[in-house]
């Protein structure tokens, strides 16, 4: 029996509510190993069509609050083993009207909050953290993604098929989510009460289909493409689509939006990330309802050119937006309810005024800033952030004399947990300089720095730092990290140094380490490694990966 035990284990991946749910299938069966295998083999069906099963789930669904339910049915909308991002997750929510402001929390800390919920009660399990320690990525396990879809088509919640199964469907359908299209398929299939519609999937999905799609479905709330081979969002979408909230592009090869996109006066997030679009329409200014706007698009896709990404040009009349809360692209004027904020292209005569504007923003948490080229100077004089929510700063430009010193970083530094730097040259003792600035960061990047030649990890530098990593530094030949340095890391990416011949020193002092990398370094580098006997000295690294 141990070896169907053990793949029955194996496929409950460590989730409690798996466990008990399986657990409980067997024991109503024969204790014999060609019934269990039988059950394994069979797992999918069993648990959707166990009523003992389902009554174990069920148990945990009604105990959930109404907005909760919405929020653990919507996740089972997506493909078995989707890693879902919170911050899509939280704005489909919000689209779909199942969270609502509560005292002084917008509608989306409300839905993060239910995120962690499921999650306490093993309902949704958490893929990835981020650096700061925030939900990065979760899923739905499989198990109890069947069992969620069993449920979601019992409540007429939704749906996921697949093209051959949609032709059978229940055509009152109000989500679905599918994983292709076919033209036969969507001029057969009208779904007249259709408000969500997920596809995920590379399969071409042709204007015609889009537009066929909308013209039937007037309720539509969200549209989400992501990945599709869509090239065209039909002119109509504006004329039709009155109730849109969400609609999400991101990599698809649409080159343009319609004039239309203007009358869609309930849109809440418009994700149009890394599509081939190069302005936005001067009628996006009258959606006035607009909360994300997320609109950055790779120049370089290997992004090894200062300024690999790039923004969109925005009209004018874009600070008339009172609601916007997430906004990614060039321009920025005087939407002060900004909490996540991307400026492009700045050049050193802008950062004055500029900074000067980010510096108001009561809400302000994550700041992306770019400079125009990799020479211009980017002066932080006059950033002194009234919001004391600022933890996450990416920076990529040449500093100022004088920057570490600016009230950004000496009245803002118990604030700031995420620090990402390029081509700012910090002088010969980057890690230096930063680590007594900077106690309380989680995580530092630093890319493309050329001055350095020998990086110094001082004792008890950097006490509660996650993740470092260290990128692109031509000149580094020597690391050297000192007996109590890095007390809390736990992964260190070392990447294209390519001088670095020489194991740093003090590296197997690192007993918290989970991930190592040390990659594309001198061309001798794995034999030092391996000659110096560092696979013996650093057996409580789980992942360590070596390549010069």
């Amino acid at each position: 029996m141990k070896q169907a035990a053990n793949s029955i284990v194996d496929r409950c991946h460590g989730l409690p509510l798996a466990f008990v749910t399986i657990g409980s299938l067997l024991s109503s069966r024969p204790v014999a190993e060609f019934v269990w295998d039988k059950i394994y083999k069979q797992l999918q069906t069993e648990l959707a069509n166990s009523d003992h099963v389902r009554a174990i789930l069920n148990l945990s669904y009604h105990d959930l609050l109404g907005d909760l339910r919405n929020c653990f049915l919507y996740c089972s909308l997506f493909p078995e083993d989707y890693k879902m991002t919170w911050e899509s997750l939280v704005r489909l929510w919000v689209a779909e009207g199942f969270v609502l402001s509560k005292e002084k929390n917008t509608p989306e800390d409300v839905a993060e909050g239910n995120l962690m919920e499921l999650i306490h009660r093993n309902m949704v399990e958490v893929v990835e953290n981020d650096e700061v320690g925030r939900v990065s990525t979760c899923k739905m396990h499989d198990i109890v993604r069947v069992l969620a879809l069993s449920i979601a088509k019992e409540e007429r919640f939704g749906s996921a098929n697949n093209v051959g199964t949609m032709l059978l469907m229940d055509k009152e359908v109000r989500r679905l989510s599918t994983c292709g299209w076919s033209d036969h398929t969507i001029s057969i299939v009208k779904f007249k009460r259709l408000r969500t519609l997920i596809s995920l999937s590379t399969i071409s999905l042709s204007p015609e289909m889009l537009s066929s799609i909308m013209s039937g479905s007037s309720y539509l709330t969200v549209l989400e493409l992501q990945d599709s081979e869509i090239t065209e969002v039909p002119a109509s979408i504006g004329y039709n689509m009155f109730n849109l909230r969400y609609i999400g592009l991101r990599r698809t090869k649409v080159k343009s939006l319609p004039e239309s996109i203007g009358k869609l006066s309930n849109l809440h997030t418009l994700n149009i990330k890394q599509t081939k679009i190069e302005k936005l329409p001067e009628e996006i200014a009258k959606v006035n309802n607009l909360r994300h706007l997320l609109a950055d698009r790779y120049a370089d896709e290997k992004q090894s050119d200062f300024r690999y990404f790039i923004g969109m040009q925005a009209p004018k009349e874009l600070s008339n937006l009172h609601e916007l809360q997430s906004l990614e692209t060039e321009q920025l004027k005087k939407v002060m309810q900004l909490r996540s904020v991307w400026v492009d292209n700045i050049s050193s005569a802008d950062c004055a005024n500029l900074f000067a504007s980010l510096s108001s923003m009561p809400f302000l948490s994550s700041l992306l800033l770019s400079a125009r080229d990799k020479n211009e100077e980017l002066c932080f004089k006059n950033l002194r952030p009234r919001s004391t929510e600022l933890s996450r700063m990416v920076i990529r430009g040449q500093w100022a004399k004088g920057t570490l010193d600016c009230p950004i970083f000496r009245g803002n530094e118990t604030n700031l947990k995420y620090l990402a730097l390029s081509w700012c040259h910090l002088g010969e003792d980057p890690l230096g300089m930063l680590a007594s600035h900077l106690p309380n960061l989680t995580f530092l990047r630093l890319n493309n720095m050329h001055n350095a030649n020998i990086l110094v990890l001082s004792a008890h530098s950097f006490p509660r730092l996650k993740t470092l990593v260290l990128k692109h530094m031509p000149n580094v030949n020597q690391l050297n990290i000192m007996d109590g340095a890095l007390p809390s890391i736990e992964a260190l990416y070392v990447e294209s140094l390519r001088k670095l011949d020489t194991v740093p020193e003090g590296i197997e002092s690192l007993r918290t380490l989970k991930k190592l990398w040390l990659l594309d370094l001198q061309e001798d580098f794995n034999t030092v490694w391996y000659n110096n006997g560092m696979i013996q000295k650093m057996p409580h690294v789980p992942e360590v990966r070596v390549s010069g």
